[in-house]
C-alpha cells in the first residue's frame, strides 16, 4: 500500500469506498518502520479520526489493532494498545480484545523505549496507556487489569526501565485503585505476588525486573499518597479506593527489598 498517498484530513469529508481505502492506509500507517509515517502521520491522525468514527467502523479498527498483538514487527505489537486506549477511551471496547493483550503484554520481549531508526516503541508503557483506559470504562473488572499490570512487572527482562515506564505503570495501578467496584480485599491483592518475588531475591546486582517493579512501586506510593489526576484534564486530584491500606501494603512490599524504609 502507497502511504504516501495517505489521507489525513477530515474522516468525515468521506464516504463509501473513499472512507473504507483511507482507514485501510491508516491501519497500515500504525504499522509503518518510518516513525514519520507512524507517530507524525498514522497515529497523530488516528487521534484525530478515532472519536469520530462510527461505533462499526471503531471496532473494525480495534479488531486490526488486536490482530497487531502478534505482529513480526515490533512498532505494530506496540502502537497497538496505544490505538485501542484511544478506542476505549472514545467508548468502545470487546471482550474479544482482552486475550490478545493479555497473552502479549507479558511475554513482550522487546521493551525498548526508543530505537534510532524505528522512533518511540514503548511496549511498557503503552499497555500501561490501554489498562488505564480500561480502568475508566465501564464494567471491567479491577483485579484483573491489577493482575496483568503485576505480570509485565515481574516478567523476567534485562531491560532496565529508561523512559518513565515505570511512572506509566504506577499511574495505570492507581487508576485501577480508583475503580469503584474495588473492594478492600482486592486493593491490596495485587501486592502479594510481587511480595513473594521479592522474597527470592539473592545477593549480588539487583536484576532489572527487580529495579522497574521497585520504582513502579514507589510511584504508586506516591500518587496514592498526595492524590491521582486525570491527565490533560483540569480535574482536582482524587484519592485512591482504601487509600490507607494501600499504602501500608505498598510500604510494606517495598520493605522486602529496602528494609531501611522501615
Amino acid at each position: 500500500m502507497d502511504l504516501s498517498r495517505r489521507h489525513d484530513g477530515d474522516i468525515r469529508a468521506l464516504t463509501g469506498a473513499s472512507r473504507a481505502a483511507a482507514l485501510d492506509v491508516l491501519v497500515e500507517g500504525l504499522r509503518a518502520a518510518d516513525p514519520l509515517v507512524r507517530d507524525d502521520g498514522a497515529y497523530a491522525t488516528a487521534v484525530r479520526w478515532i472519536p469520530v468514527l462510527e461505533r462499526a467502523e471503531r471496532q473494525c479498527l480495534g479488531d486490526r489493532m488486536a490482530a497487531y498483538f502478534t505482529d513480526p514487527a515490533v512498532q505494530a505489537r506496540t502502537f497497538a494498545p496505544l490505538v485501542l486506549a484511544r478506542i476505549v477511551a472514545a467508548g468502545d471496547w470487546l471482550e474479544a480484545w482482552w486475550s490478545p493483550f493479555a497473552e502479549w503484554y507479558p511475554a513482550e520481549t522487546d521493551l525498548r523505549g526508543h530505537d534510532a531508526e524505528l522512533g518511540w516503541l514503548h511496549a511498557a508503557a503503552h499497555g500501561a496507556d490501554l489498562l488505564a483506559a480500561l480502568a475508566r470504562h465501564p464494567g471491567q473488572d479491577p483485579s484483573r487489569l491489577a493482575d496483568l499490570a503485576v505480570a509485565r512487572l515481574l516478567a523476567p527482562t534485562g531491560h532496565l526501565f529508561d523512559a518513565q515506564e515505570d511512572d506509566r505503570l504506577a499511574y495505570a495501578l492507581a487508576q485501577i485503585l480508583s475503580h469503584p467496584d474495588l473492594g478492600a480485599e482486592e486493593a491490596t491483592a495485587w501486592l502479594v505476588p510481587v511480595e513473594k518475588a521479592f522474597r527470592t531475591g539473592e545477593p549480588g546486582p539487583v536484576p532489572p525486573w527487580v529495579s522497574n517493579t521497585m520504582r513502579t512501586l514507589r510511584m504508586v506510593y506516591l500518587l496514592a499518597d498526595r492524590g491521582l489526576r486525570t491527565r490533560n484534564t483540569d480535574e482536582p486530584a482524587h484519592e485512591v479506593n482504601h487509600r490507607e491500606a494501600v499504602l501500608e501494603a505498598v510500604a510494606a512490599t517495598l520493605a522486602v527489598v529496602a528494609p531501611y524504609t522501615g
